[in-house]
């Protein structure tokens, strides 16, 4: 994919003297609309490109919560960064069942491409996230070219992490909230997987950071928070498997583990700071 996309803006709202818009575009990958969100820093201008990072939300949010929720365009606006959000699968396909569960189908695409039918037709979310989007957002946003990061929550921090590994040197850092680190070993993965990609659990391990860390290390270090009081982090997160994956494979991790904090938006507020410094450390530097 290459050249400008075309997409229609919803809205535009000026903020901490950059502009937070809010946008539509109709997606090849999931043969329908796709929403999604740039926050632009004070400055940013074609003879003033700036690094992005690209952040993928958790089950059942949209392109939105993280804007209206996370506190974060104060900090990007002071380090020049933008900020690019989407929606979680698509919501113009419609399938027997997709929502029916609030962790399966709309709104719980776990960023991967289906290849079990009907998910197959639509929910192609890593492709939309790793080429579509970017596409769209690099050709027509003042965009450093190559100063890509990516973050996420829960079923979005999954995404950030296996995306990642996965595309080489596409993005330059990572970090992620509470993410579900392997998904093939725990029931929120378990459905969506068996769902997505069908019964042979050999072919889940491309979208399971877990495995994927095993064979491709990230080249910098992955930071990652976790709320020691998330009612989700024994049945569902287990960072403990990904920790040992790390140490096994060599690879640089920074693990917090946060006391008293659970799995919400409080949570993430409070540290998504950290991230965005952690993000610009790295993408300052390129271009």
């Amino acid at each position: 994919m290459s050249g400008p996309v075309a997409f229609t803006t919803k809205s535009e709202q000026r903020s901490f003297g950059g502009t937070q818009g809010f946008y539509t575009h109709a997606s090849t990958a999931v043969g329908g609309a796709m929403n999604f969100a740039v926050f632009l820093p004070p400055g940013a201008s074609a003879a003033a490109p700036v690094p992005v990072v690209y952040y993928l939300a958790g089950l059942t949010c949209t392109e939105e919560t993280f804007v209206l929720k996370a506190g974060a365009r104060r900090v990007a606006a002071e380090l020049g960064l933008a900020i690019v959000t989407c929606d979680t699968s698509p919501r113009e396909a419609r399938f027997p069942g997709d929502d029916e569960k609030w962790d399966f189908g709309r709104g719980a695409g776990f960023y991967l491409d289906a290849t079990e039918a009907p998910w197959s037709s639509a929910y192609k979310m890593a492709t939309y996230v790793a080429e579509e989007l970017r596409t769209l957002v690099e050709s027509n946003f003042p965009i450093r070219a190559g100063a890509r990061g990516i973050f996420g929550h829960s079923m979005g921090g999954h995404g950030a992490l296996t995306l990642a590994l996965r595309e080489e040197n596409l993005y330059k850092s990572v970090s992620a909230f509470a993410p579900i680190v392997a998904p093939s070993a725990v029931p929120w993965g378990e459905k969506a997987f068996t769902n997505y990609l069908g019964s042979d659990r050999a072919t889940w391990a491309k979208y399971d950071a877990t495995e994927l860390v095993s064979k491709r290390t990230f080249p910098g270090t992955i930071l990652i928070d976790q709320g020691e009081a998330d009612q989700f982090l024994t049945r569902e997160l287990q960072p403990e498997r990904f920790e040992a994956a790390c140490a096994r494979a060599g690879q640089s991790l920074n693990l917090r583990r946060q006391a008293g904090y659970d799995h919400s938006y409080y949570f993430i507020e409070t540290f998504v700071e950290d991230h965005l410094r952690h993000h610009h450390a790295a993408l300052h530097r390129v271009g």
